[in-house]
């Protein structure tokens, strides 16, 4: 036995076992390593930016970290931005970065880096083998920090004669710390003030979107408090039978109307809202002037029990508000816009359906639609990073086999990512890749004005427009071996997206929106 298998054997006695790997040199004792150890799921990734992102969305669905194989520090660095993501989702991740061989880091070799100084922004613990013998050990304290609370990327540093050292030392446990209770003091002050409060809302962030929080949470709406959930959570179940929460507005004067009047805003699992950019002469705190911000349960408590007992205190009956089964009267016509997609997805999306969401600024009019369909989950854009939608998806489906699986992609995001349809291809996922092909980065246009940069230019619409020559979404699919239609009117895309709800494995809808 050697480090790397020490390695793979504790992280599968651990209960990870997928692994998203971009491998290199220094990654191929662990890499020889698999053939010993069937229970690891090996998924090849051809960008390390598709694999982070699929380490995020298997752990916002199972529960539990896979690991990610990533080549030195600039294979680290490629898979930053989804990695940034899965932090601000709180999703539990094991990064396993291979290093120069220790006695050849001193020579300063051309893929050599500063691999601490890229990979500590987002990890919650980060550390280096300086043996085999460590290894195992280092494995598993690794895999205990990536659950937190709240949870975290964890990475392990993996230096190339660790991994290829012969080592007896195995057997490394992990364990899973469970989240604190919220203070009976602070449930029962919260309780105090939400009662004197004129106009008191409750905040919910990712940690506090869970089944059981959403349905304390609807419980205390059934009392006249409002309910509000973050902009972007890292997974909401949503649709018939389950409490759905008001969301935050993302534009930062369209959130302060929205707030008016409020005196108390309880943060449940969440920070004091803010905008996303500052503007001139536009608010950075999204709380209205004179409201004050009450912690419920921080990011490290139970916020679902914290909020059952705030309905216990608040007099609330014990069923929920929930939404109830309501699907379009009749399929969508005319012109192909978000709206008639969200129409064609709420009334195709099968039950426990996952969605993953990257649309940017085609999401509203879809979340709209689905709000009542069959119960689902839906993925967020958590840290704004775009690039996330197909990525997660793998991630997703690799998690839960058994479940349709739909990714939202503006077109600019995907091409962040667009080797993840590869992947899906050679897993034979059950993937439905929609994209909207409007040729821009819409945002970026939107983005513009609000700024006060004026209205684009020749030059500046060069870098708004991603026409001349337009991507061929239905060819570059194909040629990475996924089955692809584009659709143009309301009435295609309804059929394309029946029949990819209705056939298994991977596809793609270009969804031609202007």
């Amino acid at each position: 036995m050697n480090g790397a298998d020490a390695l793979i054997e504790t992280l599968i006695d651990n209960d990870v076992v997928a692994c998203f790997a971009n491998p290199g040199t220094s990654e191929m004792q662990f890499v020889s390593a698999l053939d010993r150890q069937p229970r690891m799921r090996p998924v090849l990734c051809l960008f390390e930016g598709v694999a982070t992102g699929a380490a995020d969305g298997y752990g916002r669905m199972a529960g539990k970290p896979a690991c990610t194989l990533l080549h030195l520090g600039p294979g680290y660095g490629n898979g930053l931005a989804n990695l940034h993501n899965a932090r601000r989702a709180f999703t539990p991740i094991i990064n396993v970065i291979g290093d120069h061989a220790t006695y050849h880091q001193k020579y300063d070799a051309p893929l050599a880096s500063d691999i601490h100084a890229i990979a500590g922004a987002n990890s919650v613990w980060l550390k280096s083998a300086a043996s085999a013998d460590e290894v195992s050990a280092l494995a598993a304290e690794a895999i205990t920090a990536s659950y937190g609370p709240p949870g975290g990327s964890a990475s392990l540093v993996l230096p190339a004669d660790t991994a290829w050292s012969p080592t007896n030392a195995t057997g490394g446990k992990a364990s899973r710390p469970a989240k604190a209770a919220a203070p009976a003091s602070t449930i029962e002050e919260v309780a105090r003030r939400i009662r004197a409060a004129a106009k008191p809302v409750i905040l919910l962030g990712t940690g506090a979107c869970n089944e059981a929080a959403l349905q304390a949470a609807g419980r205390i709406a059934e009392t006249g408090v409002r309910v509000l959930s973050d902009g972007f959570i890292g997974r909401l179940p949503r649709g018939a039978g389950r409490f759905a929460p008001d969301r935050m507005m993302y534009f930062a004067e369209m959130a302060v109307a929205d707030l008016a009047g409020v005196d108390l805003m309880v943060l449940t699992e969440a920070k004091p809202p803010v905008a996303f950019f500052a503007y001139p002469d536009k608010p950075s705190v999204l709380a209205p002037e004179g409201c004050e911000t009450l912690p419920l349960a921080s990011l490290a408590e139970d916020g679902a029990a914290a909020l059952s007992a705030i309905a216990d205190l608040l007099g609330a009956p014990r069923a929920p508000s929930v939404q109830p089964l309501k699907l379009p009267a009749a399929a969508p016509t005319g012109a192909l816009n978000p709206a008639a997609v969200g129409l064609a997805m709420a009334h195709h999306l099968p039950e426990g359906a996952i969605v993953s969401d990257d649309s940017v600024t085609a999401g509203q009019s879809i979340l709209n639609a689905t709000r009542t369909g069959r119960p689902h989950d839906w993925l967020g854009l958590t840290g704004g990073a775009i690039g996330q939608g197909i990525p997660v998806a793998v991630g997703a489906a690799v998690a839960a086999p058994g479940r349709k699986v739909v990714s939202l992609n503006g077109d600019g995001a995907a091409m962040y990512t667009v080797q993840g349809l590869w992947t899906l291809a050679r897993e034979g996922l059950d993937v439905t890749v929609v994209i909207f092909a409007n040729n821009a980065y819409r945002i970026l246009g939107i983005e513009l004005g609000r700024t006060g940069a004026g209205n684009p230019g020749p030059a500046a619409s060069k870098l708004l427009g991603l026409g001349e020559p337009a991507i061929d979404w239905v060819n570059l699919a194909k040629g990475l071996g996924v089955p692809a239609t584009r659709c143009e009117t309301a009435e295609a895309f309804d059929a394309a997206f029946a029949r990819a709800m209705a056939e298994p494995g991977p596809k793609l809808i270009e969804a031609v929106v202007p």
